[in-house]
């Protein structure tokens, strides 16, 4: 999940930590808007999903290859059209593990295949995290994942290989800290019963769970990762 150093053979990886911020950060003011101009929230929706795809694809400094590219973004493009028929919801909830897909896409070369088994652990955790989300809105104690946060990168200092990459560090430090400021400044709409920090700290605790399972990497994929990098 960091940034490798800043050397000609380091390897580059995604900055997985700074996607789940910015997932969280526009989640709420996405769901607050669901009623709301169809327009405005597809273009909020195009936003956030190549801003997240900035944080996993361009540390690397390089393009994604057409499958990296394809499959990170068909998803998006599919469950679109769900906005259209007021089930937005859904691709709200695609939002949750997109940081963990992109993950799992940037080490998706022709020596390192995505395996299907995979995906399926994949999909598996993004249905228990869409169950954690709905629920935490009635009993929101998962919500206190958002407080952990500013914690992550703090605690990730203490680490030198994580210090070597100030720019990176900075970036998550400032986007943790705002994603909990913004989440409470942000107003709750008259008839609903979830504020605005009750679903950022859902997602923040979904978004990790799920991260952190994508940020395992197999020993095989890490000597090609060494050898070749994320990307391919």
């Amino acid at each position: 999940m960091t940034l490798g150093d800043a050397t000609p053979n380091a390897v580059r990886r995604p900055w997985a930590f700074a996607a789940v911020c910015v997932m969280v950060v526009t989640l709420p003011p996405m769901m607050f808007a669901l009623g709301g101009s169809v327009i405005g929230l597809l273009l909020a929706y195009i936003a956030v999903y190549l801003l997240i795809g900035v944080c996993i694809f361009g540390p690397a400094r390089k393009f994604p290859s057409l499958r990296q590219a394809v499959g990170f973004l068909l998803p998006g493009v599919l469950l679109t059209p769900l906005a259209l028929l007021d089930l937005g919801y859904w691709a709200g909830g695609w939002l949750l593990g997109l940081p963990a897909w992109g993950l799992l896409l940037s080490r998706w070369t022709r020596e390192n295949p995505l395996r299907v088994l995979q995906v399926l652990k994949f999909l598996g955790l993004l249905a228990l995290g869409l169950v954690v989300f709905t629920v935490n809105q009635l009993y929101p104690l998962p919500s206190l994942g958002l407080f952990l946060l500013p914690v992550i990168p703090l605690i990730r200092l203490a680490y030198p290989e994580y210090r070597a990459r100030p720019l990176q560090a900075a970036v998550e430090i400032l986007l943790a800290v705002a994603t909990v400021w913004i989440a409470f400044v942000i107003p709750t709409p008259e008839g609903l019963w979830s504020s605005a920090w009750t679903l950022a700290g859902g997602a923040a605790t979904v978004g990790l769970m799920i991260a952190f399972w994508a940020r395992g990497i197999p020993s095989r994929s890490r000597r090609l990762l060494l050898r070749e990098g994320p990307i391919g």
